[in-house]
């Protein structure tokens, strides 16, 4: 077996604003994998400034996981696990191998049966104007689930938003979330989350920054609104960390992110001790291009979740890859009609 890889830029059809700053570009990396005239490609993918794995020596472990592709994949997955972008990438990979359709990693209904995914419409941030003209297209687009980001302008205009939102729909009409990346200080959150929970919220993700454990236990004890761990989950490895994380924290719900928390693997040990505490979790891609999109998605639906996912993340770019991956009516479906580029990962190749 031989394995390549190559470097690809996503760039944003508008520059997208978190309380982390804006991007412009997104930065990834293809997995591929060659046996016997057969091609396999997994995606690996970081975020700047958050990925555990955003280290100088990133490539550095590509390069080696290239030399030692038919190394024992228990020492495979020992030597990536402080790299869990590259993890994933190597799941999707072999996967993708081992198919009759490189595309097709997880056979369900999703694929063959048209059968869709809800998902959550994403608000990113902006001006009043630009938030309240992304909820209208959400709207018009069928979604049912809003997630806003929050954290980056005024608290108060971020509150006259949600107002509004509530004003026109009840909860029962439009669920809503709100993710603060860590935005809010530990000293006032309480008071903003009192505040927040006036808007009868779904939940929100992260409010203040993570590896701050008892700060966020003691809001998780008194949230009159759920709370999600989201960026708390990003570098904790071991097994037995993520359960003392849990039982110290008892958020009432786990955010997976499988570039950021080791692919599937990771993912599935997260829900596990989760479903064991009674917390609730539900999975997010994170800006990955249409490739990791579509393996995340199908990976998600053989779960059989009811709950909104964060999956519609695949038309924010200029040079995206063209997928049977569209939203419609609030869900992500697989089979518009579009198909995958025959010679696809050939050309990344080259």
């Amino acid at each position: 077996m031989k394995a390549t890889y190559t470097k690809y830029i996503l760039n944003f059809k508008r520059p997208s604003g978190t309380s982390r700053g804006i991007m412009t570009h997104k930065e990834t990396w293809f997995l591929i994998l060659e046996r016997d005239g057969n091609l396999g490609i997994g995606e690996c993918g970081i975020l700047r400034g958050l990925s555990a794995d955003d280290v100088p020596e990133y490539e550095e472990k590509l390069i080696w996981l290239c030399k030692h592709i038919e190394g024992n994949k228990a020492e495979l997955q020992a030597e990536l696990k402080e790299f869990p972008s590259i993890q994933f990438g190597l799941e999707q990979a072999l996967l993708s191998l081992e198919s009759q359709n490189p595309f097709e990693l997880f056979p369900s209904d999703f694929i063959h049966k048209n059968a869709p995914i809800p998902i959550n419409g994403l608000i990113w941030m902006g001006d009043e104007q630009f938030m309240l003209s992304q909820l209208e297209d959400k709207l018009k687009e069928g979604f049912r689930c809003i997630k806003m980001k929050i954290g980056a302008i005024d608290f108060k205009t971020e509150l006259s938003i949600l107002k509004s939102i509530r004003k026109n729909f009840s909860p029962s009409e439009i669920e809503l979330r709100v993710d603060a990346n860590g935005a809010f200080a530990p000293e006032d959150a309480m008071v903003k989350l009192n505040t927040l929970a006036e808007f009868k919220l779904h939940s929100i993700e992260q409010p203040i920054k993570p590896k701050q454990k008892e700060a966020m236990a003691r809001l998780c004890g008194q949230t009159p609104l759920p709370i999600a761990l989201d960026e708390e989950l990003i570098g904790v490895f071991d097994v037995t960390e993520k359960q003392r994380l849990l039982q110290t924290i008892q958020p009432q719900f786990i955010i997976l992110k499988p570039s950021l928390v080791g692919g599937f693997q990771g993912s599935r040990e997260w829900i596990e001790i989760a479903e064991s505490m009674n917390i609730g979790w539900w999975v997010t891609s994170a800006l990955e291009s249409n490739i990791g999109l579509n393996a995340i998605a199908q990976w998600t639906y053989t779960l059989s979740s009811d709950m909104p996912q964060g999956l519609g993340t695949g038309s924010l770019f200029t040079n995206n890859f063209e997928s049977p991956l569209a939203v419609r009516d609030g869900q992500l479906w697989y089979g518009d009609g579009t198909v995958w580029k025959q010679n696809l990962i050939k050309d990344l190749c080259i």
